[in-house]
């Protein structure tokens, strides 16, 4: 059996697992992370905003299973608004950094139409192996 990753002190979610850790392996697989806090409240109407706080839900999974930036291999963006995206890259990356250091997996940004949660601007998946 995998084990499921729930940070602590985040509520359970409902038909889906935040993270989960390969029964057997040190794979660990984060789920689509988008930029609310874990009371599931979009406090930042910004891409910058909600681009840090889905990286630290992120942060936060891979410490539920005792890894950190540094084991990230994958990573990959949903992004709905590009214009947003790139007029803001000089930001963007320094959210990255104070959240995640200097530790750059390989990456992927794809621009969507729109996301499952309305207010969503990004939604960012990881893959991890320590």
């Amino acid at each position: 059996m995998h084990t499921t990753l729930l940070p602590e002190g985040w509520p359970r979610p409902k038909g889906y697992a935040n993270g989960v850790m390969a029964e057997g392996s040190q794979w660990i697989f984060c789920g689509g992370m988008v930029g609310w806090t874990p009371e599931e409240v979009f406090e930042h109407k910004d891409f910058v905003g909600q681009l840090r706080q889905a990286l630290v839900n992120v942060h936060a999974v891979l410490t539920a299973a005792g890894a950190g930036p540094e084991h990230m291999t994958r990573m990959t963006w949903y992004i709905t608004d590009k214009p947003g995206y790139l007029a803001n890259l000089r930001e963007v990356g320094k959210a990255y950094r104070d959240v995640m250091g200097k530790n750059f997996p390989a990456m992927s940004v794809v621009e969507v139409s729109a996301l499952i949660e309305d207010e969503a601007l990004i939604e960012v998946e990881v893959t991890a192996i320590k």
